[in-house]
C-alpha cells in the first residue's frame, strides 16, 4: 500500500487512481524498484508532499479558479441560459449549457448532466430556471449539494455561485448584459 499525494488516502499497490480524490497515483521507477517490504515501510514512515496540491490549496485560498471561463462563450449565451463549467473535478473544464426549465444531473445515464462518479447520487440535483434566473434543488442526494461551501436543499443562484456535487465543483456562469 501506498499513499495518494493529493489527499494522503491509502491506495491500492495496484490502483491507478485514488478512491478518496479520485487522482491519478504517480508512481516513480525509483518506488518500484525497491523491495516491497522496504516500499511499505517508507510510505508508512514518512510524509509525501505534493507541491502541485499545495498549489491548488494557495490557489482556493486566493480565490483563483482553476478553470477560466471563456469570456466569448459567456457572452454569447443565448438569452435566458446559462452555462455550468466543472471547475473542479474528474472532467474539470467541462461545459453544461442550462437551456431548459428543469435541468437534471447525477450519476443516471438519463440525467441531462451526466456526473459519473460514486460520489454522486443516481438523481442528485435539479438546476431550474424561473423567469431569468436560475435556482438549484436537491432532490434526496446521499452526499448532499453545497452552494458557496453551504449545505443547501434549495437555493437561488447567480454569476459565479459555485455549486459542489460530490467530488465535481461547478461554477454557474451568466451573461452579465442580459
Amino acid at each position: 500500500m501506498s499513499n495518494c499525494t493529493q489527499c494522503g488516502h491509502a491506495v491500492a499497490d495496484d490502483a491507478r487512481f485514488c478512491s478518496n480524490c479520485g487522482s491519478p497515483v504517480n508512481r516513480s521507477r525509483g518506488d518500484l524498484s525497491q523491495p516491497r517490504e522496504r516500499r511499505d515501510r517508507v510510505g508508512e514512515t514518512t510524509s509525501t508532499i505534493s507541491i502541485s496540491g499545495i498549489q491548488a490549496l494557495e490557489a482556493e485560498a486566493d480565490g483563483v479558479e482553476d478553470v477560466a471561463p471563456d469570456t466569448a462563450a459567456v457572452e454569447a449565451l443565448p438569452p435566458g441560459t446559462a452555462l455550468l463549467v466543472v471547475k473542479r473535478g474528474p472532467n474539470a473544464g467541462s461545459r453544461f449549457l442550462l437551456d431548459k426549465d428543469v435541468t437534471t444531473a447525477g450519476r443516471h445515464p438519463n440525467s441531462d448532466i451526466f456526473l459519473d462518479d460514486v460520489t454522486v447520487s443516481r438523481r442528485h440535483v435539479e438546476f431550474y430556471r424561473r423567469g431569468g434566473s436560475f435556482g438549484v434543488r436537491d432532490v434526496g442526494s446521499l452526499n448532499g449539494t453545497y452552494v458557496n461551501r453551504e449545505r443547501i436543499d434549495e437555493a437561488e443562484l447567480g454569476g459565479g455561485d459555485e455549486i459542489q456535487i460530490g467530488k465535481f465543483r461547478l461554477v454557474l456562469l451568466t451573461n452579465p448584459r442580459r
